[in-house]
């Protein structure tokens, strides 16, 4: 496709109205077919692949219900939250034996919404702070608990502390993945809950990716004064990550055409719903990568071994984006392709080493015995 007939598709598609459709990691009818599993925008077809390759070592854990947020406790035990039960569990590092160490109160689970992500405190160590992503009945939430694991088994977790309110909430398109960065700064990814004018406006919470303190106050150095607003133009973010340069990226679901991987700064517009994908338009930061939405409708990712990998809902693989500096080295592979149905969550576990969770559970996968599961990696 030349470049001038794909910005022209880019421009159609940012101009074309959601009509209150379909999730943005569920199938379309309106959604293009997929006529090649190839991102686009990417370096040319002669740049040579890129090395290495992903593995499944084993599964650690199944039958989990709904698993969204994935945090990873010091010890390498792993925290997961049940986005449709409102629970958290506690996932033997080793073992893989689960256990349920408390609900989180005012959770309202609809469509999309329902608890999401988890941040362990940049402070663990000392606080026993744990960070969730939720919805409620009127907003989206970032809240804290306190986790004692002297109190028995499901009633571990604090009351919680809410830390930010008003994010917008829909049916569709909340975001909700919180993590911490290396700045010890709280980032928050919004969606614009399918009015896609929330996006560009610099006063809602919604279509954004948010920073703050711990105690939800706008983070220092932020680009709008009195506003945890860190960017905005963003339809549905979910991924959020920083490479070893301490660069965000951050995965974003697309409307029909185009799911993007942007590299994020300060201040900038990613174009939503002016522009879908790569734009070239002035004003606007085009994506790094971009893919059908066929082929990814992207939700976490996670940096290691030098590349970006992006676990893909609809698309169920697992895409891997090899970077050079703040571009990528090579064409994105895909691994994984429907081996184990939509893919939700994945979590770099030092070194070569990744955790990767399911999404067949959700209301859009078709679920088999064991699932929802949580997979160990390993880059090769």
């Amino acid at each position: 496709m030349t470049a001038v007939l794909a910005a022209a598709l880019v421009l159609a598609a940012g101009c074309s109205p959601d009509g209150g459709g379909p999730a943005p990691d569920g199938p379309s009818a309106a959604s293009p077919p997929a006529t090649s599993a190839s991102p686009t925008g990417s370096p040319s077809p002669s740049a040579p692949p890129a090395k290495g390759a992903v593995t499944v070592v084993s599964t650690l854990a199944e039958g989990l219900p709904s698993p969204w947020g994935l945090a990873a406790l010091p010890d390498g035990d792993l925290l997961v939250s049940s986005r449709d039960e409102g629970t958290i569990t506690r996932i033997d590092g080793e073992s893989g034996a689960k256990t349920v160490i408390g609900s989180v109160p005012g959770v309202a689970p609809a469509g999309e919404g329902g608890l999401m992500g988890l941040a362990l405190s940049p402070s663990y160590a000392s606080d026993h702070l744990v960070y969730a992503y939720f919805t409620t009945e009127s907003d989206n939430r970032v809240a804290r608990m306190l986790y004692d694991e002297r109190r028995p088994a499901g009633q571990q977790l604090g009351a919680p502390d809410t830390v930010l309110r008003g994010i917008p909430k829909g049916t569709v398109h909340n975001g909700g993945r919180i993590a911490f960065g290396p700045d010890k700064m709280l980032y928050a990814a919004t969606g614009e809950t399918g009015e896609t004018g929330l996006a560009q406006d610099k006063e809602s919470l919604g279509g954004k990716i948010l920073r703050m303190t711990p105690d939800g106050q706008p983070a220092p150095g932020n680009p709008f004064a009195g506003s945890v607003v860190y960017s905005y133009g963003h339809r549905n973010v979910q991924g959020l990550a920083w490479d070893a340069d301490k660069r965000l990226w951050a995965a974003e679901f697309g409307q029909n055409t185009w799911d993007e991987l942007n590299l994020v700064e300060p201040g900038k517009n990613y174009g939503w719903p002016e522009v879908e994908g790569k734009g070239g338009r002035a004003g606007f930061v085009d994506p790094v990568a971009q893919w059908r939405t066929a082929d990814a409708s992207p939700s976490g990712i996670a940096v290691a071994e030098g590349s970006v990998w992006m676990a893909g809902l609809r698309g169920e693989r697992l895409w891997r984006v090899p970077l050079a500096g703040a571009e990528p080295s090579a064409d994105p592979q895909a691994f994984l392709e429907g081996r184990y149905g939509r893919l939700r969550t994945v979590v770099a576990a030092g070194g070569n080493k990744l955790w990767l969770v399911t999404s067949e559970t959700d209301g859009r996968g078709t679920p088999e015995a064991g699932d929802d599961k949580i997979l160990r990696l390993e880059v090769k």
